[in-house]
């Protein structure tokens, strides 16, 4: 059944993405009220985030937040879908990279570099990078457990030189690069949810008290490589920019968890700036801190 449902959905994906964005924009359009109104996607979980994070704001502009977010969503999907016919020159027309000059400085370096982003803008599109730089590029990544949509998602997102790999498997594959000589990118996307046996941090984030993947930092001070906070910005309407931040040039012997801080606050700064780009349907908060008994 699901192999079924995957070739379905991949021929009418297949199909539908010839036509250009802004044919497609317009059934982004139509499918924000199904998303938002009737039946809603999430949007319990969305207003419980909103509210919780900016408590500051009244229900009025949550509103007005919720529909610009919902307004994103239905544009990211279909750029996400979009990728699947979309060409070096389109995506280099609408994607800026506004500072390519620091990874070419630290290449000339011979240092690998741990790149850290978030759920926020279009991050698939993040996947074209490659595009712009002869660095050895990996992602890390969560796999799905569908098997064919995991497949689906692996040959998008490695479609323009990206390696994806579990991280169960970094350390393996870092090893490997530098016995390759291969000057390395390994991109974490850290503002996901540890499953709870698996939560060793927590910090304060939008808020709320929020468990966070230390594997960034682990990866990074263990092999002491640079780390590079990539901002994504939206333009305009399926035209996006990537800065390249550095946080630390090294990070050996930093003081434990500083990295995971440093990285987190950055995020929140540019979440605060525009929370609509942010995805909100996520339940980033499910778990709860235990306070042990005196």
């Amino acid at each position: 059944m699901a192999k079924a449902g995957y070739y379905i959905f991949y021929g009418l994906n297949w199909i539908i993405t010839l036509l250009p964005l802004r044919v497609l924009y317009f059934f982004s359009d139509l499918v924000f009220p199904l998303a938002y109104y009737f039946p809603g996607y999430r949007r319990k979980v969305v207003r419980r985030n909103l509210l919780n994070s900016f408590p500051e704001k009244t229900l009025n502009e949550i509103i007005v937040l919720e529909k610009k977010f919902y307004h994103h969503l239905c544009d990211l999907f279909i750029e996400t879908f979009k990728l699947t016919h979309m060409g070096k020159k389109e995506l280099m027309k609408r994607i800026t990279f506004t500072n390519p000059g620091l990874l070419e400085k630290l290449q000339s370096e011979g240092r690998d570099i741990v790149a850290v982003l978030g759920h926020y803008c279009n991050w698939e599109w993040f996947t074209c990078l490659p595009l712009w730089s002869d660095y050895n590029f990996v992602s890390i990544y969560k796999p799905l457990s569908n098997k064919y949509f995991d497949k689906f998602m692996i040959e998008s997102r490695s479609k323009y030189g990206m390696t994806l790999t579990p991280m169960q498997h970094v350390v393996r594959d870092v090893l490997a690069n530098r016995n390759k000589n291969l000057t390395s990118l390994y991109s974490f996307i850290t503002d996901q949810t540890p499953p709870k046996h698996d939560i060793k941090f927590w910090t304060s984030f939008l808020n709320q008290d929020t468990p966070v993947y230390l594997g960034a930092e682990k990866i990074a001070a263990k092999y002491d490589m640079a780390l590079i906070f990539f901002n994504l910005k939206k333009i305009k309407r399926g035209y996006y920019s990537f800065t390249a931040e550095l946080l630390f040039e090294h990070t050996r012997g930093l003081q434990e968890h500083l990295i995971t801080e440093t990285h987190v606050r950055r995020l929140e700064e540019i979440i605060r700036e525009q929370p609509e780009h942010w995805v909100w349907t996520h339940r980033r908060w499910k778990h709860k801190r235990e306070i042990p008994n005196d």
